[in-house]
């Protein structure tokens, strides 16, 4: 029998609404890949973003990160592999975005692949909370005019404001790269009313990611099971295996979903890999060290 592969998104999956990690999932998780289960995370977050939050668990398989753009060895902190904006895009997104009066954050890889994460003054009141939410990160630095440096690599352009000041930019940057971007526009988890949209490469997307990071790990995707919440995880849904909506899953994800699970506020995903691995004979000893 072929081995399972366990890839779960962590905002509304993983997580609790508070950003947080409970001691059940955490031990869940950590007994299992300290008996060699495979799993790991497929995020909107970069690698660090993702570690101020779930840190506690000892991830040692290839992570999917900002939504499927990269494919990253955090153990060893190399990159594996990715899909990259060009340069003249990138420039061009930014350029439609200032004619808005909107510069959004440019999410890269620099020359000796570090995550950087560049913008310009923040004066509004959506790029001032995204930045408030991630205290002392060192991968955020502003700049005088942002544009994309020669040397490095573009994962991502995501402006954040009202729906209504997005929706211009989506379409005048559609308008002229539609064919050969990646444009995802969806509600932000934490600042009120507000939106994140994003643009990557065409394949940079967690259905692309995926099959990337499968090919790497030698996996078939049809021994994937892929746990989801939100719309950015549509992707995720139509490449994997076997498909887990968490209950408080947007409704594209619950119709495109083979089971649903306790949400993510009551372990859902904890509680099913741990069904899975009592089910296959696996030692599922818990500790109740901090409570469950």
């Amino acid at each position: 029998m072929k081995k399972k592969a366990y890839i779960t998104d962590l905002d509304g999956t993983l997580l609790r609404s508070d950003q947080t990690l409970s001691p059940f999932t955490t031990n869940v998780m950590t007994n299992a890949l300290e008996q060699d289960v495979i799993i790991t995370y497929a995020t909107a977050r970069g690698y660090i973003s993702a570690q101020s939050v779930v840190s506690e668990i000892p991830w040692k398989y290839p992570l999917i990160l900002y939504n499927g753009a990269l494919i990253y060895d955090g153990v060893n902190r190399t990159v594996i592999d990715g899909y990259w904006l060009e340069r003249d895009i990138s420039n061009e997104i930014i350029d439609v975005g200032r004619k808005f009066g909107i510069t959004p954050y440019y999410f890269s890889l620099d020359a000796d692949h570090r995550e950087r994460v560049l913008h310009e003054s923040l004066r509004r009141e959506g790029e001032k909370a995204f930045y408030q939410s991630r205290p002392q990160d060192p991968r955020f630095m502003e700049v005088r005019r942002l544009n994309c440096p020669p040397d490095y690599r573009t994962l991502a352009l995501t402006y954040i404001g009202l729906y209504e000041e997005l929706e211009p930019i989506r379409c005048g940057v559609m308008e002229l790269y539609g064919d050969v971007i990646h444009a995802h526009m969806m509600p932000d988890y934490y600042i009120h009313n507000h939106f994140f949209l994003e643009f990557s490469h065409a394949k940079a997307n967690k259905r692309d990611g995926l099959q990337l990071w499968s090919s790497h790990m030698g996996i078939d995707l049809e021994s994937t099971v892929v746990f989801g919440d939100h719309i950015n995880d549509v992707g995720l849904f139509e490449a994997g295996g076997t498909r887990i909506a968490v209950r408080n899953a947007h409704e594209r994800i619950r119709q495109l979903a083979d089971h649903i699970i306790d949400s993510n506020e009551l372990d859902g995903v904890a509680h099913y890999i741990r069904q899975q691995m009592e089910q296959s004979g696996v030692d599922t000893f818990i500790s109740t060290l901090g409570g469950q």
